[in-house]
């Protein structure tokens, strides 16, 4: 099935990827440009509480009745989607249990700046995502993590110290904190802040994409051994994940928008969450070779290619449903 030209041309040049690829000019350049790390920590934090903020809002507005189905649908999506990485890492990049788990714990997980790009995408588009999405996201990436240390570990449950170390993260933190603030406070209450958090999101998220574009730059040049095949695990397996996730978004009862960013979801891989819980919980593993597969080399896949690929399919699947 052809990706649609329309759709493709549209996400390579909205201002989101414009700005990333900006971001790895500049660095390939070798220019002076640098964002404060400060700002970068502060970006982070506004996107992930906006995201959270808008979703919470839209529940309360119209949560679904097949709400606990999902989760626990997309609990077990993270749980393959980990499992698989695990084992095309063992067999394709031949890496070692402890390797191969720090690579799934980080493939199974999820991307939410990824998630930010698909549903600017599906805007973009004319659709609408469903809200639910939110809770979805970070349904999709706690198991995932604890997932891939146990594999690491050799099969062995993580502690509770490590469950309580993924739960407490600045991302499911400012996630479900986000939601639970727009749940609460509703449509109404949030209007105080709508001129920071909806109205500026699109100036921020491009700052935040050119930023990601620099460090995304300065990882592909770590690329050294084995990595044509690392650039294939980063590329052909978010591509697998990602088509099995637009079918099943569209299982679950989600709109073709929905089964693209759903599809999104299971597609990226985490660059923020995971390599934190790695790091603490994997110190062995070489945690920086996790984050330029994330970063430079799925992250840049997904936001060129990838969104438009899982969009037409996911079209192409509910058309095929419909007749």
């Amino acid at each position: 099935m052809p990706i649609a030209t329309d759709l493709l041309t549209a996400n390579l040049l909205s201002p989101v990827v414009l700005a990333f690829v900006l971001g790895m000019v500049a660095r390939g350049l070798r220019s002076d440009l640098e964002v404060p790390t400060a700002i970068q920590a502060y970006l982070s934090i506004f996107l992930l509480l906006a995201i959270g903020l808008k979703g919470g809002v839209a529940l309360r507005q119209d949560a679904p009745d097949n709400l606990a189905v999902m989760l626990l649908v997309t609990v077990l999506a993270g749980i393959a989607t980990a499992t698989a990485a695990y084992f095309v890492a063992r067999t394709w990049l031949r890496d070692d249990a402890l390797q191969a788990g720090a690579l799934a714990a980080h493939y199974g997980s999820v991307s939410a700046v990824t998630f930010i790009a698909a549903q600017q995408f599906t805007e973009r588009s004319g659709m609408t995502s469903e809200p639910v999405l939110v809770a979805l996201l970070v349904a999709l990436e706690i198991p995932a993590i604890l997932i891939g240390i146990g594999l690491a570990r050799g099969g062995g449950r993580p502690s509770w110290h490590q469950v309580r170390e993924v739960l407490t993260g600045r991302t499911a933190i400012l996630l479900l904190g986000g939601m639970a603030i727009g749940a609460i406070a509703g449509k109404q209450g949030v209007q105080a802040v709508d001129a920071m958090y909806v109205q500026l999101f699109q100036g921020m998220l491009m700052l935040f994409m050119l930023d990601m574009g620099m460090v995304a730059a300065a990882q592909l040049r770590q690329l050294r051994q084995g990595a044509l095949r690392l650039v294939v695990f980063g590329t052909a397996l978010p591509l697998l994940h990602g088509l099995v996730g637009a079918w099943i978004g569209l299982a679950m009862g989600l709109s073709t928008a929905g089964a693209t960013v759903f599809a999104t979801m299971t597609a990226s891989a985490s660059y923020i969450a995971a390599p934190a819980s790695v790091r603490a919980s994997l110190p062995g593993a070489d945690a920086g070779r996790c984050v330029t597969a994330a970063l430079g080399i799925t992250f840049p896949f997904n936001l060129a290619i990838g969104i438009p690929t899982y969009a037409a399919f996911a079209s192409w699947l509910a058309a095929r449903a419909g007749t």
